[in-house]
């Protein structure tokens, strides 16, 4: 059998959950793995544009510094000038031209905006631009002194809201005699060269003392440096001067940095570095677009590879169940063509090995099933079908099929005998020479049977009633022969029954009813072969009719349980009861035990009877066991009942169920039921001695036993039947057969119970004999179980007992009729 290769998806399969398993946790991975790298670019890119901005911050300080020092150094070489400091020394009116010539021209060669002389009195005493030097005039003023001390000063001042950069430069000759004032405007240009050095929007602001921010040269343009402003504006009073934030102008993210350059009567002048997010990210969300290629990419991959994966796994696994499904139909052919050195090659392996095995096993259990191991012949259930498909063809055919059937003689005498081995090899040569028979005689079509035990079975299709006859006779005539056995020669024959398709029934069951009905009767009546009648059917009715009630009794609780109580002789306390049934049939009345019992003992319904007997008195028990009382129940086995090799299993169980210990029942046997089959017998007294229940001999006496055999079992109880009780007080024979028993069986260790005690004159002569235990109708006779509690609240003993106070004798009822087994 090859594996289908097609892929079908179902939900709820297991490839279906492999697939989604294996998608889940990429996904999952991936998605976590995409969202940790986004917030990791996120953050890597914030924290380069921070430290960009810090650094754009250093440069921009840098480059108002080298501005600083190109202004000094421009205003030092105008005040070292010969010509201009002697034209200060003058301080004449004609040197006043000369010294704003020299202002003017000097400042458009450096492109100062504004030139100025401050005069040794600190008074501004020409200039080239008097609104810058009135606006001006009180920084001006304040850098005399640090430009005195450091030769030369720079400071940013405001006027008119656009800010300048001041450079002061004393004039020497040797001494002080002026200062020359420069001032350069912060305008465009510085932001553009910032911006060429940094890459960074610069945008150069003041602010006055209203908080009101104006850009005055800005690299990003008017618009969006207005906007700019605007944001700063709306900032908390009590953000700090310098530091960053971030800004939305137009359509982009800006992560910006204002830092303080100078302050000028209450107003202050501030650069603003900003820095595009989106830019600065441009690269890294590139990077993120490969990324989310790949991760999709790898989910698609991944996505393939699992469902090859499942499919790897869970169709060879749904093959497989397809096989299962085969072989709980039955169906065991094929081959598992699975070649894989895996797991599932594996278990592929044992599912074709599990196939032959079940195939050999079903093939041998259908054997053992249709076929008889012990001669090789088809047994009942095969005989059966050939019988039934002879039926249907002989129907069609309109002709006769007809069995003959067979119970060997004195079998199971040659069993006891010699053995089980030697009867088998018995029935192995019976089965032989039956079949030897049918050969020489050239009936072909004949197919022999063992049906069970020593019955044989012979079908023969396509036959009339005289060649059924007449094969019946030769098969009886091949038996009559000795057979030699391990040197042993056995004589045996057979009781054979005939019935016959249409003449007697129309079904296999039937037919075979019908013979051995005809069979038993053949065995009844010595006469050979038998042919069925309908006249035999009579008496197997009424069983049939009877064992069907008896069945039905157990099912609606027909039967009661009675008990007679055991009463120690000496002391006249009550230490048990024996166990009986009664019937209460709903038309007949009481059924007396004698009409059943014998008949369940014969179809092996006593064992049923015997069950429920040993159920109810185990209830019993355990209620008399809760009020304090407690008795040993005594309860009759059959022959069928010691034959049956899980008495013990059923009476543990029992026990079990009911809390009961083994000392609560006593087993009672009969002699005759012990000598049927001694061995068995004795295995099942063993086994239910060893379990701690006691055991009982009952009617000794009335059997053949064999007292060397006897003394082998594992009893503790003497029961002395009540033929020999009755009558002892007037009959001297059995008063010495009595006291015999009672010696006997003090002498092998056992208990003796005397039955049948029906005066106080017997009770008083057992008791002087040594009897141990009684009961009989002067104790009581058989009473309901569920009266046995009050009775023995009721008991008198009938004699003062020997350390005991007088009672009252107790008044015997009058006799009654007595029962048959499982009763008094």
């Amino acid at each position: 059998m090859r594996f289908n290769r097609r892929f079908s998806f179902h939900f709820r399969s297991l490839e279906s959950r492999i697939v989604t398993l294996f998608l889940l946790l990429i996904v999952l991975v991936q998605v976590v793995g995409l969202l940790v790298i986004q917030r990791g670019i996120e953050s890597n890119a914030r924290a380069a544009i921070a430290m960009e901005l810090n650094n754009g911050g250093k440069v921009f300080r840098r480059l108002l510094e080298q501005n600083a020092q190109s202004l000094r150094f421009g205003a030092r070489l105008l005040a070292r000038d010969t010509a201009f400091v002697a034209a200060i020394g003058n301080n004449e009116e004609a040197d006043r031209a000369t010294i704003e010539s020299a202002l003017a021209n000097h400042g458009r060669r450096i492109k100062a905006s504004a030139s100025m002389l401050v005069s040794a009195e600190r008074k501004i005493t020409a200039t080239t631009s008097e609104p810058q030097s009135a606006g001006l005039s009180a920084l001006v003023l304040g850098m005399l002194d640090q430009a005195e001390a450091s030769d030369g000063a720079n400071g940013i001042g405001v006027v008119d809201r656009y800010p300048y950069q001041v450079v002061v430069m004393p004039v020497k000759a040797p001494i002080v005699i002026g200062w020359i004032v420069m001032t350069f405007p912060i305008d465009r240009q510085l932001a553009e060269e910032m911006r060429d050095v940094s890459a960074l929007q610069t945008t150069i602001a003041t602010r006055d003392k209203a908080g009101s921010w104006l850009p005055v040269a800005s690299t990003l343009g008017a618009p969006l440096a207005g906007g700019l402003m605007r944001q700063m504006e709306a900032r908390p009073p009590a953000s700090p001067a310098d530091g960053a934030f971030e800004a939305e102008i137009g359509d982009t993210r800006y992560s910006a940095r204002r830092q303080l350059i100078g302050e000028d009567a209450g107003q202050n002048v501030s650069v603003v570095l900003a820095r595009s997010i989106d830019e600065a990210i441009a690269e890294y969300a590139r990077l993120e677009r490969w990324l989310l290629g790949l991760t999709i990419a790898g989910i698609l991959i991944s996505a393939a590879v699992s469902i090859v994966t499942a499919k790897r796994i869970a169709q060879p696994l749904s093959q497989l169940a397809g096989v299962a499904r085969r072989l709980e139909r039955g169906d065991y052919k094929g081959q598992i063509e699975f070649k894989r050195e895996d797991e599932i090659g594996a278990l592929a392996h044992a599912f074709d090995s599990m196939r032959d095995g079940i195939a050999k096993r079903e093939q041998e259990i259908r054997r053992l099933a249709y076929w008889d191991t012990l001669t090789n012949l088809p047994n009942r259930a095969q005989f059966l079908l050939h019988l039934n498909d002879s039926i249907a063809e002989s129907r069609k055919r309109e002709a006769s099929v007809f069995v003959l059937m067979m119970d060997l003689d004195r079998f199971k005498h040659v069993n006891d005998v010699m053995g089980h081995s030697f009867g088998d090899a018995l029935l192995r040569q019976v089965a032989a020479r039956l079949q030897l028979r049918l050969a020489e005689r050239r009936h072909t079509s004949a197919q022999v049977a063992r049906l069970g035990g020593d019955e044989f079975a012979v079908l023969l299709p396509d036959a009339d009633l005289e060649q059924a006859q007449l094969i019946a006779q030769e098969l009886l005539d091949a038996l009559e022969t000795p057979l030699s056995l391990e040197d042993q020669m056995v004589d045996i024959g057979a009781g054979m029954g005939i019935a016959g398709y249409p003449m007697h029934g129309e079904d296999g069951e039937q037919l075979l009813g019908m013979a051995e009905v005809a069979m038993y009767t053949a065995k009844q009546r010595s006469a050979g072969a038998v042919v069925y009648h309908a006249a035999f059917d009579k008496a197997s009715e009424q069983s049939l009719s009877l064992l069907t009630e008896l069945r039905n009794a157990v099912e609606r609780n027909e039967f009661r349980l009675f008990v007679q109580p055991k009463i120690m002789l000496g002391t006249g306390k009550a230490v048990g009861a024996e166990a009986l049934v009664r019937w209460a049939h709903p038309e007949r009345g009481n059924v007396f035990p004698d009409q059943f019992i014998p008949f369940a003992e014969q179809t092996g319904f006593i064992r049923v009877l015997t069950r429920w007997v040993m159920e109810q008195s185990a209830i019993l028990a355990h209620e008399l066991a809760a009020r304090g009382l407690n008795l040993k129940i005594s309860v009759n086995l059959s022959t069928r009942d010691l034959m049956d090799q899980d008495l013990p299993v059923k009476f543990a169980d029992i026990l079990a169920r009911h809390q009961l210990g083994p000392s609560a029942f006593c087993l009672e046997i009969t002699e005759s039921a012990i000598m049927d089959d001694p061995v068995r017998a004795q295995q099942t007294l063993e086994r239910l001695h060893e379990m701690g229940l006691d055991l009982s001999i009952d009617d000794f006496g009335t059997g053949y036993s064999s007292l060397a055999y006897l003394k082998r079992l594992p009893v503790n109880e003497l029961k002395i039947d009540k033929s020999f009780v009755l009558n002892m007080e007037n009959d001297i024979g059995d008063t010495k057969i009595v006291r015999s028993t009672i010696d006997l069986g003090h002498n092998m260790g056992l208990r003796v119970v005397a039955e049948g005690i029906e005066s106080e004159a017997v009770w008083r002569l057992l008791m002087r004999m040594g009897c141990d235990q009684g009961q009989g109708y002067f104790m009581s006779r058989p009473i309901p179980a569920d009266q046995l509690a009050a009775w023995l609240e009721n008991w008198r003993p009938p004699i003062a007992m020997p350390g005991d106070a007088a009672v009252e004798p107790y008044p015997a009822p009058a006799p009654a009729a007595r029962g048959a087994a499982h009763a008094e």
